[in-house]
């Protein structure tokens, strides 16, 4: 703890006979001493024991609330710094009490934020990332920005003093208090998820020699899992057979129905041109792409209901598929949902779960193929996608009751 003595410095004493007041603050047998800016009679300082009692004049009474206002900011700067797990330095102290900037070479998060931002943003002209992943980084940008304000008054954070604490606080933060588009609060998937950008982050910062060591490694979050939502085999014949007479409406809904027959990401469709489609020696026709999200190259069979789809489209443009934007097609996707009869919430997940279960798990298809259509680099992430349907487990068993009987 520190302790804060106030003393008299006879050898500046004043022409008027005041003498100026200095504090000393002593901290792990170290100490730093500086002028309060304030001065006194030295039989005034002893007659009311450095102006504790007895403080008549209105003079001494102003000087005696501005000691105790200087007390008390030195406590409040010095349980700042503590709050925060900084390395107390007195001259870090000393320059916080005056009003003044601290000095340091460290690297705070924003900054690391920034420099990692900038080199995404030019991948993502590049075409090597989405669009949508820079905006999640952007997005923890915004969320550590204002919980570093709200939880320890500045902006930015020293990324070598991000402790255990910081994390759990910045946790509970995004949990319960942060606010974006009127809605308080972030889901645990979502939160983990954002704590895995802050990892990748922290990660081009050792790659860069900034930091030494990656702070959220103490983080241990985890991704509660949700079991997937698809369309059943009869769900996706109403929303193929159904004509839409609205055109925009229309086009949603085939651009949907080729991501359940296709596995792909409307960030993916929408960049698919004729160039994309392949013919084989057999003369099987695909479509060959990466993932814009993972760079992974994700080659699917061209299915006839796919086919379909892209050569209405194919008369008269070079793309597969129309262009609209992703927040249009959120909002219509969800009336699609709702004329069909769909009481699922539809997202654009839904279409890729569709084609992970009811077109191609529950046709037979096994799940090492379909992890390589989804551009997966492990059959453990297809699992997330592929709920294996009960139609397959029921022809797996009456298989295994034929054999034993």
């Amino acid at each position: 703890m520190i302790k804060i003595i106030y003393f008299l410095r006879h050898s500046k004493q004043k022409v008027n006979g005041e003498i100026p007041i200095y504090v000393k603050v002593e901290l792990l047998n170290n100490s730093f001493t500086m002028s309060t800016g304030k001065s006194v009679l030295s039989e005034v300082w002893n007659q009311t024991h450095h102006l504790r009692i007895n403080v008549k004049t209105p003079k001494d009474k102003v000087t005696k609330e501005a000691l105790e206002v200087l007390s008390n900011r030195i406590h409040i700067e010095y349980a700042k710094l503590a709050r925060e797990n900084v390395k107390i330095s007195l001259p870090m102290l000393k320059s916080l009490i005056q009003g003044k900037p601290i000095q340091s070479n460290a690297v705070t998060i924003l900054k690391l934020m920034d420099l990692h931002n900038d080199y995404f943003a030019k991948l993502v002209q590049y075409n090597e990332r989405s669009p949508a992943s820079l905006q999640k980084y952007r997005r923890i940008r915004d969320i550590v920005a204002a919980f570093n304000k709200k939880y320890y008054g500045k902006t930015d954070f020293e990324v070598n003093n991000i402790s255990s604490a910081y994390l759990f606080n910045l946790e509970q933060y995004m949990k319960f208090e942060s606010i974006y588009k009127n809605v308080t609060g972030i889901k645990n998937n979502s939160v983990v998820k954002y704590f895995k950008n802050l990892k990748t982050i922290c990660n081009y910062g050792i790659k860069l020699e900034l930091i030494s060591k990656n702070p959220l490694n103490k983080y241990s979050g985890k991704i509660k899992v949700v079991e997937a939502v698809f369309l059943t085999k009869e769900e996706l014949e109403a929303l193929e057979n159904h004509t839409f007479k609205i055109e925009r409406l229309e086009r949603v809904k085939d651009i949907f129905l080729f991501c359940c027959y296709t596995g792909y990401a409307p960030v993916d469709v929408m960049k698919l041109t004729r160039s994309n489609i392949i013919k084989d020696a057999n003369g099987s026709l695909w479509i060959k792409t990466n993932r814009q999200k993972t760079g992974i190259r994700a080659n699917v069979p061209l299915l006839p209901t796919a086919l379909k789809i892209a050569n209405k489209y194919l008369l008269f443009q070079d793309f597969l598929l129309p262009k609209l934007s992703n927040q249009k097609m959120n909002a219509y996707i969800k009336e699609i949902a709702d004329i069909v009869g769909i009481e699922k919430k539809l997202t654009w997940y839904v279409a890729r779960h569709t084609f992970a279960t009811t077109v191609t798990l529950g046709n037979g298809v096994k799940i090492e193929n379909v992890s390589a259509m989804l551009g997966h680099t492990n059959i453990r992430q297809t699992q997330h996608y592929a709920k294996v349907l009960d139609t397959s487990v029921m022809e797996d068993m009456q298989k295994l009751m034929t054999k034993l009987s």
